[in-house]
C-alpha cells in the first residue's frame, strides 16, 4: 500500500467475508469496508434491513438503493434492481415447476418411498428450499417459503463502515466487484489464460501480460461503444475478406461495411479498412 501511495482505502467483499473477525481486521488500519450481507442468514441485520420502510433512489444502471438506520457504528443499504429480480422470479418459478412434476404422486408412496424422495430432494438445495414436510410425512410446496423468497428477488444488502459515503457511491462501490469477478471470468473463459502450456517462468508471465492486455482492451471497447464484447464480436466476424481471380489478375477484397460496422470503428476511432487489400496484375504471357 506504501508502494502505492493509498493513503484511503476501503475494502468490498462478498457475503462469504462479512463475520465480525473480518470486519475488526479490515478496521484495524483505520480503513473502512463495503460488504454483502446474507440475507437468508436470518440474522437480525438482515431481518430488520428488509422490514424498515422507505424510498427507493434509483442510480446508475436501473440500480434501486435505500439506506436504512439498523446499528450504531455501521451503515446498511439495501439494493434493488428490477431485471435481477425478474431473473429470480423466472428461475423459481422453474424450480417449482421441476419440485412440483417430482412430488406430484408421491402421497401413493410408502412411507419408505416418500422418504427416499425427500432425501434425493434434499440433495438439490434450490428445490429443498421450497419443500414442505406434514407431519403426516407428505410432501408440499412451501408456500410460506415461496413469499418469503419472492420479497428477496433482485435484493441485496450492503453494509459498511464509511460515515461519509453517499448510498449511491457504497452500491456502485460494490457493484466494482462484479467488475472485478467478471474481469476473472472473461480471462478464464473468453480469453483462455489458463491452462498454461509454457514451462519457462518468462514465457509464463508473457502469457498473462498478453492475457492482461486482452482483457484491458475488451473494457476499453466495451466502454467506449457501449456494447459487450460478445456483441461486439458477433457483429464484426461477419466482416471478411475474398480472394478473386480473373484474367487481369488477383485481388482481395474485403466485404461491404454494415452500418453498425461503422458505427463500431467510427466509435473506436478506427479507420475503416480499405476496400481492396492486395492487387496482383495477371503476368504476363
Amino acid at each position: 500500500m506504501r508502494d502505492w501511495t493509498l493513503t484511503r482505502i476501503i475494502w468490498v467483499g462478498d457475503r462469504g467475508f462479512t463475520c465480525a473477525d473480518n470486519r475488526r481486521a479490515l478496521r484495524s488500519g483505520d480503513d473502512h469496508y463495503i460488504l454483502a450481507e446474507r440475507l437468508r442468514s436470518g440474522s437480525a441485520q438482515a431481518k430488520a434491513a428488509l422490514g424498515r420502510a422507505g424510498r427507493y433512489g434509483t442510480v446508475a444502471g436501473g440500480l434501486r438503493v435505500k439506506e436504512v438506520q439498523i446499528a450504531e457504528g455501521e451503515r446498511f443499504v439495501v439494493c434493488h434492481h428490477p431485471d435481477t429480480a425478474k431473473r429470480d422470479q423466472i428461475i423459481r418459478q422453474r424450480m417449482l415447476a421441476q419440485l412440483t412434476e417430482l412430488i406430484d404422486g408421491s402421497d401413493a408412496l410408502s412411507a419408505t418411498k416418500r422418504a427416499q424422495l425427500r432425501g434425493v430432494i434434499s440433495t438439490k438445495p434450490g428445490l429443498n428450499r421450497y419443500l414442505r414436510v406434514t407431519p403426516g410425512g407428505l410432501l408440499r410446496v412451501d408456500q410460506a417459503a415461496v413469499k418469503t423468497e419472492s420479497n428477496l428477488d433482485g435484493k441485496y444488502l450492503l453494509r459498511t463502515s464509511d460515515p461519509h459515503l453517499s448510498a449511491e457511491d457504497i452500491a456502485l462501490g460494490y457493484k466494482q466487484l462484479f467488475e472485478v469477478e467478471r474481469g476473472w471470468r472473461t480471462l478464464k473463459t473468453t480469453l483462455e489464460l489458463r491452462p498454461v502450456y509454457h514451462r519457462l517462468e518468462e514465457r509464463i508471465r508473457a502469457h498473462v501480460i498478453l492475457c492482461w492486455l486482452a482483457l484491458l482492451l475488451v473494457r476499453v471497447t466495451e466502454t467506449t461503444t457501449g456494447h459487450t464484447w460478445h456483441q461486439l464480436r458477433d457483429e464484426l466476424d461477419t466482416l471478411h475478406i475474398g480472394t478473386f481471380t480473373g484474367p487481369a489478375g488477383t485481388y482481395r477484397q474485403r466485404t461491404e461495411l454494415t452500418k453498425p460496422q461503422r458505427d463500431i470503428l467510427a466509435g473506436l476511432d478506427l479507420t475503416p479498412p480499405k476496400k481492396v487489400i492486395e492487387l496482383t496484375p495477371a503476368a504476363a504471357t
